[in-house]
């Protein structure tokens, strides 16, 4: 239309961008001109309007911009960035024009239209064009995402880079026009919904790019937020807020995070709370049905409300009630989500001691319900609500009455089948032990006492006042009638006027209106204070003060009653949780590895069992576990605190050696283990800042020497340690007291090692380290071999060795002249023949010994003392590891004292004596294996225990070859004693490892287990196999082990040994082709079938398989539904009854048989006895 006439018509926004090229109604503007798009380039010029006619020039260069819209996908792209800019500065050129406009009171209707007019055209073009961009640069940036190199791609990637910086140009545009109060351009002020729809669709077709959530979109995002905030407050906005809300999250999922902290501002920033209430009242009328849907948008749902609770949990409370519907409905999502909503209410809003009742109600009411679904079916939904308990614990925000009821849901969720739900248990109980208001380093043990006592107390206050003389009852109506005529002349004196004054008094009181109250408490203050009453006794005082004692004892047994039940449920989650330090599941263990050094940090009783029972860990294949072991102790017990450095270091190697004192020594080579691993991390500080100076060590100082000589002797302490304090270690550890302690004698020796040069220059020529003579440590030695022979003979040994070895380094070096790899070979095939043919020589000192030892140990009757006998063990078994001859000649020797040793401490150090020879030595000790697992059935556990930790190592370290006899380590997954199943089940756990270990050696244990001398019981047997067979998971091996143990019912002679074969198949996780292994195998279990212990478990795989247990399994149709299977035949009623039937009668005609024989030859006896 012409300029002339602009005044004449209305622009209404149309609904499609088509709609202005057709004939519209009166007075409603048409487009008359589309330009081509060659002639755009050049019409595309009002630049010059718009700085001479400002905004208005909209009004005649409209068709233009139209243009641009109508043949988008035409034009070039600096034609559309040319339309935008012109279009911005219009829009930004009303936000500034506009605020004078309309605070003028002489606004025409014709400038009124004019100015409406182009505020409906701008913003009507530049929000399209803004969507048309947003889709091109959208298409543009998912056609040139794989070739980013190309030409196309880097093209592409400049015009959607400058799209992303104009964008938020657009939005700021928008948001500074509608901020003003443009609605007073429309008649009565009621702007057209088209109009508001124009701008709202712009801002949502923004918000479905699915990079909005990103953090580079944030400016973009925020300026979305804010405009759609403006259109709900100022143009009634929210209910269609609130639709598109919930239409946007069922399509895109990402958008969960946006929407939450677009509700956020609209609530807070904006005041428009009602928007939560319209959202969430949307969300609770999804049914269950159509959540269970897919693409039901129930994932963002559930996020959404997950972020929103968190960012303004008080106005989720007036709206819970239609979220809480949601826990009852087939969607695990959403009761997670409604779960999580109800726990951030209770962190962040009913929390405290200033709740009124309505707020504890809720409080309570809520807690209720997150306590239900802690037994939710889903397992997810549990081990999310366990971490709702565990966050609201950590806040604080539990009430102290619901410790105990909640702490035993959280042990009872460590039997969860779900490994999450495990791991969230075992999560809060840590939160518990880290945040409870008892005190945990009481044992429940150490708190019977105090509580009997605090208890008896009690009971004796309250016997106490329950004792005392009974005051006499006086009936109501018999007091009143006592006291009325006296209270009615005493009232009557006292409250009637007696003079003018007191009659004016009194009518101002009566003006007063006093109430009846008042008047009641005047008299019976008068009363009190006549002189006819008696006076007021101290007793109620008294007892005032008997019930306020009886109250705070009541008190005080409460508290201990709940501190220990509180300590008998972490007592038994550490019991619960250390056998979880074994299991297969990496992440659980290390759960449980966590929870073990939380317990430990704050002194809980019995904390150490579990971080003593996780230190075999360290040598765990899985490389995570082990990390998470060394990481505890260091956590533990290497991470020193400290001012100085020096303090520091001190700190370390106290806490090391406190390890070491009454240590065994599998602990002492697990602690070697960690040190050694982590030695390069603590090393420095050690060596510059840990002397005997530091410990200030005198002689008198003997429990602190013992302890540094501990650490030094196991974890290789530095020689100028050593030599800088050698006087010390001779004169307190290898002085006089000597007998007093043979062990510090040992690990000073050891210690005294470490002098040698360990890294040397081979090229020097220099002399080697020796001591003088008559320097005092050869004089100590002397005295204390002489002294106690039998039990110093090892340390002489070992000091013999390194006095050797010393002497000849450097001279062996130069005349052999060898460096590198060739000189070690060298050295230790020297060392070799020096330890078998020169320490045992007859010249030789050690030589002496020998047949004392030999004697001790092979007459325990005569020499009976424990001390002696261990000693003689133990140096007799040193020897061995001396010389292969003396092994061969004493190895019998050695296994009969493991065997018929009536001291388990002998057994148990001949067992790690025989492992260390089964390295040295492993083709002696062959044919011996089968003493050792032997030993696995020990009557004394702590043998047991050493048995099965020494042939773990033996056989993980490829030292023992597996065979049958793993079977007696089977055995001990059903020990009494729970550390030696713990140990056991490692022990498999580890072989489960090495390729087809287990799956090799399960024929033969279930061989062995079931054979009937063994005599175990069913329960057992089941037991063990569930176990072994978990670790069977490949087809391969299932179809193998079927056909293996079908073959051997042919073999099998009992039918306790049918039955065990059948559980083992029932127990295997059958497959398709384990199934037809099955059916192939028909003839070797034929027979069996009419035994009820053979036919159940056989018949529970077929039960099994129709249920489509798993789904991977793919039943065949053929052999099971249409009954083809011999096993399926086999089931039919008819078959059974006859084939059970015939067996009965067989063995009712035996026994009659029986019957008759006995009968017979009774009456043949009797005859006999007559004649």
């Amino acid at each position: 239309m012409s300029p002339s006439n602009r005044m004449s018509w209305d622009f209404l926004v149309p609904v499609c961008v088509g709609d202005l090229v057709k004939t519209g109604g009166i007075n409603q503007y048409v487009v008359q001109d589309v330009v081509s798009p060659k002639q755009l380039p050049s019409s595309l010029r009002f630049r010059a309007a718009l700085r001479s006619q400002g905004p208005s020039c909209i009004l005649e260069h409209f068709d233009t911009g139209y243009s641009v819209l109508q043949h988008f996908n035409s034009v070039d792209l600096a034609v559309k960035e040319d339309t935008l800019e012109l279009l911005i500065q219009v829009v930004g050129s009303l936000a500034v024009s506009l605020p004078a406009l309309l605070a003028s009171t002489s606004l025409s209707a014709a400038e009124r239209k004019e100015k409406l007019n182009a505020v409906k055209m701008s913003i009507f073009l530049l929000c399209k064009l803004t969507e048309s961009l947003e889709s091109d640069s959208y298409r543009q940036s998912i056609v040139t995402a794989p070739g980013k190199g190309s030409k196309k791609g880097k093209s592409g990637g400049e015009g959607l880079m400058q799209w992303d910086s104009e964008r938020e140009k657009v939005l700021q545009a928008l948001i500074q026009l509608l901020q003003l109060d443009i609605r007073a351009l429309w008649n009565l002020s009621l702007v057209e919904e088209e109009f508001i729809s124009c701008v709202t669709c712009c801002c949502y077709k923004l918000l479905e790019n699915p990079t909005i959530s990103h953090v580079k979109s944030k400016p973009t995002r925020d300026c979305v937020i804010h405009l759609l905030g403006l259109l709900i407050k100022k143009y009634s906005h929210l209910l269609g807020a609130s639709v598109k809300v919930i239409q946007l999250l069922q399509h895109f999922e990402q958008l969960s995070s946006v929407f939450a902290q677009a509700v956020f501002v609209w609530s807070t920033e904006y005041e428009v709370r009602a928007v939560i209430g319209e959202v969430i009242r949307e969300i609770g009328q999804k049914s269950s049905e159509e959540l269970a849907r897919e693409g039901s948008g129930v994932k963002a749902f559930a996020s959404f409300l997950s972020e929103l609770s968190a960012l303004v949990p008080e106005l989720m409370i007036p709206n819970i009630s239609v979220l809480i519907t949601h826990l009852e409905g087939e969607s695990h999502t959403m009761r997670v989500a409604v779960c999580e909503v109800l726990g951030e209410i209770l962190v962040r809003v009913l929390c405290g001691d200033g709740l009124d009742e309505s707020g504890k109600a809720d409080r309570d009411r809520f807690f209720d319900t997150l306590q239900e679904h802690l037994h939710d079916t889903h397992s997810h939904v549990r081990a999310r609500v366990l971490q709702v308990f565990t966050r609201i614990v950590n806040s604080k925000a539990l009430p102290l009455c619901r410790y105990s009821e909640v702490m035993e849901l959280a042990v009872g969720r460590l039997m969860d089948k779900s490994i999450n739900a495990v791991k969230s248990a075992i999560q809060l109980l840590a939160a518990f032990i880290a945040h409870n208001p008892y005190s945990c380093k009481l044992s429940s043990a150490d708190l019977k006492k105090p509580l009997a006592k605090e208890t008896a107390k009690l009971r004796e206050m309250k016997e106490k006042l329950e004792g005392k003389a009974p005051v006499a009852v006086i009936k109501a109506s018999e007091l009143w009638a006592a006291m009325e005529p006296e209270l009615l002349v005493t009232v009557r004196t006292e409250l009637e006027p007696r003079s003018d004054a007191e009659k004016e008094q009194q009518e101002e009181e009566e003006e007063a209106e006093e109430d009846d109250r008042a008047t009641a408490v005047k008299i019976a203050q008068y009363l009190r204070l006549s002189q006819n009453l008696p006076p007021i006794s101290q007793k109620d005082g008294d007892k005032e003060g008997e019930d306020g004692e009886l109250k705070k004892q009541e008190m005080l047994v409460q508290y201990l009653r709940d501190t220990e039940t509180f300590a008998l449920q972490v007592e038994r989650a550490i019991s619960v949780i250390n056998t979880m330090l074994y299991w297969k599941t990496t992440s659980v263990v290390q759960e449980a590895v966590q929870f073990c050094v939380t317990v430990c940090e704050f002194s809980v009783a019995n904390s150490v069992s579990g971080v003593r029972k996780m230190l075999p860990l360290v040598w765990s294949t899985d490389a995570a576990i082990k990390d998470a072991v060394v990481q505890a102790y260091r956590r533990l017990y290497l991470n020193p605190q400290g001012d100085t450095v020096r303090m520091k270091a001190q700190t370390l190697v106290d806490s090391l050696s406190e390890l070491m004192v009454d240590a065994s020594l599998g602990t002492i080579q697990c602690l070697e283990e960690i040190w050694l691993g982590r030695r390069r991390c603590y090393y420095f500080t050690l060596h510059n800042h840990v002397t005997f100076r530091d410990y200030e060590m005198h002689a008198s100082d003997v429990p602190c020497l013992k302890r540094f000589i501990c650490f030094c002797g196991r974890f290789r302490a530095e020689r100028e340690v050593v030599l800088s304090n050698l006087d010390t270690l001779c004169s307190v550890a290898l002085g006089e007291k000597v007998t007093e302690d043979f062990l510090l004698a040992r690990d000073t020796v050891i210690t005294i090692c470490s002098i040698t040069d360990h890294v040397r220059v081979r090229q020097s020529k220099a002399a080697p380290f020796r001591l003088p003579q008559e320097h005092q440590l050869f004089t100590c030695l002397t005295q204390a071999v002489a002294e106690a022979q039998i039990s110093v003979c090892f340390y002489k040994s070992a000091f013999t060795v390194f006095q050797q070895q010393t002497a000849n380094e450097s001279t062996m070096e130069e005349e052999l002249g060898l460096i590198g790899a060739s000189a070690d070979d060298t050295e230790a095939e020297l060392i070799r023949k020096i330890c078998e043919t020169e320490l045992l020589a007859e010249e030789n000192l050690l030589s002496a010994f020998l047949p004392l030892l030999v004697r001790v140990c092979s007459s325990p009757g005569r020499y009976s003392h424990p001390q002696l006998t261990t000693a003689a063990c133990l140096a007799l078994s040193q020897y061995m590891m001396i010389s292969p001859s003396v092994c061969e000649e004493n190895i019998r020797l050695m296994f009969t004292v493991l065997e018929r040793s009536a001291l388990p401490v002998v057994r148990a150090n001949a067992i790690i004596a025989l492992g260390d020879l089964t390295v040295r030595f492993p083709n002696i000790l062959e044919p011996w294996t089968q003493n050792l697992y032997a030993r696995l059935s020990d009557e004394v556990p702590s043998v047991r225990q050493t048995a099965v930790t020494v042939l773990t190592q033996l056989v993980l370290k490829d030292v023992l070859k597996v065979k049958g006899q793993v079977s007696e380590v089977a055995v001990l997954l059903i020990d009494p004693e729970p550390h030696i199943t713990s140990l056991a089940l490692n022990f498999f756990n580890e072989l489960a490892t090495k390729d087809n270990a287990i799956y090799n050696l399960l024929p033969d244990i279930i061989s062995r287990l079931s054979d009937p001398e063994r005599a175990m019981s069913s329960e057992d047997f089941n037991t063990i196999m569930k176990q072994l067979f978990s670790y069977i998971t490949k087809e391969r091996q299932t179809e193998s082990l079927v056909e293996k143990l079908c073959q051997r019912f042919r073999t099998a002679k009992t039918e306790r040994q049918w039955c065990d074969l059948a559980v083992s198949l029932s127990l295997l996780s059958m497959c398709e082709r384990g199934f037809k292994r099955l059916q192939e195998c028909w003839e070797c279990y034929s027979d069996k079938l009419t035994e009820p212990g053979v036919y159940q478990p056989l018949l529970s795989i077929t039960a099994k398989l129709r249920r489509g247990a798993k789904v991977q399994f793919k039943v065949p149709k053929t052999s099971i539904r249409s009954g083809s299977s011999p096993l399926t035949k086999y089931n039919k009623k008819d078959n059974i009854t006859k084939t059970r039937h015939k067996t009965t009668k067989v063995r009712n005609k035996i026994t009659k048989k029986r019957t008759n024989n006995a009968s017979e030859t009774k009456r043949k006896h009797k005859t006999r006895n007559n004649v």
